[in-house]
């Protein structure tokens, strides 16, 4: 790999579908962006994944198949799997960044494993004690970063304090935000609400120099688009991001059934607007 191609090592055995959804996911990802992917499975799943696209989408300069014998199964351990399935597809992606084969890893699989696998074989970052799961919520404005949302249970103050600092840094280089606004979730948006937790991890963030640090965020603030980042321990923000999803998805439905019995006039409505409401759906 020479240092200006871009090689990602994709976990294809991840997922609730595996190869199946995996593999033309990941090259309709080369083909969009010219990156170069490594899938990462079990060789007869994958080439079964390959064979069922069309020749024009299966661009054979696009990918490598790079062998991995064990699947890892949900209901596993992470513990368990990293000391005995050494050749699961996650931890043979991450021994690939490992040996600068390639440059990151894709995984829609097993997020204990990913955790665990990316602490044990790549390591943290120095200073970074605790690694956290991120991710990116839709809003009235521009995309938001919640972070954690589900690796870290139990944090400490200066664990919140580390996830302001990376996620400031993710939503700089990879969002594009000049100087992302900071904002850690509470119940309430003056300071000195929220538990010992949050009162002491506001302190962190209130003075460090480099951070962009607004205040208390509550839930019912995170979609509005007034904050760029927002951390909280991974049980909150695991909860936050399971209500968001099933919001989401309850309300396109609910929207969908009034409007479809509501008589031939918003039929008619959503039939015409079909492409917003498909472009709703995604968002949400």
């Amino acid at each position: 790999m020479n240092n200006n191609e871009l090689v990602l090592a994709v976990d294809a055995m991840g997922g609730d579908f595996g190869p199946s959804v995996v593999v033309p996911g990941a090259l309709s990802a080369a083909r969009s962006t010219g990156a170069k992917v490594l899938l990462v499975g079990q060789e007869s799943a994958v080439r079964e994944a390959l064979d069922k696209l069309p020749a024009r989408e299966r661009n054979e300069a696009l990918y490598d198949i790079v062998p991995a014998s064990q699947v890892v199964e949900m209901e596993e351990k992470p513990s368990e799997i990293l000391r005995t399935k050494k050749d699961s597809s996650i931890q043979v992606a991450c021994r690939l960044v490992k040996q600068g084969q390639a440059r990151a890893i894709v995984s829609a699989g097993h997020s204990g494993a990913a955790v665990a696998c990316g602490m044990f074989i790549l390591g943290r970052i120095p200073g970074v004690e605790r690694p956290a799961l991120a991710t990116i919520l839709p809003t009235e404005k521009a995309p938001m970063l919640l972070l954690d949302v589900g690796a870290n249970v139990e944090c400490r103050p200066h664990h919140l304090f580390q996830f302001g600092l990376m996620g400031t840094t993710f939503a700089q280089d990879i969002l594009g935000y000049e100087t992302p606004r900071l904002g850690i979730l509470s119940i309430g948006e003056e300071e000195g609400k929220g538990n010992s937790l949050v009162k002491s991890s506001y302190d962190l963030l209130k003075m460090a120099q480099n951070l962009n640090f607004l205040g208390n965020v509550e839930g019912r603030d995170l979609f509005t688009g007034n904050v760029d980042v927002v951390v909280c321990d991974g049980f909150v923000g695991n909860v936050a991001l399971k209500l968001s999803e099933g919001l989401g998805s309850s309300l396109t439905h609910v929207l969908k059934r009034e409007l479809l019995s509501s008589g031939l006039l918003p039929k008619v409505g959503t039939w015409l607007a079909k492409k917003a409401f498909r472009k709703f759906g995604k968002m949400v």
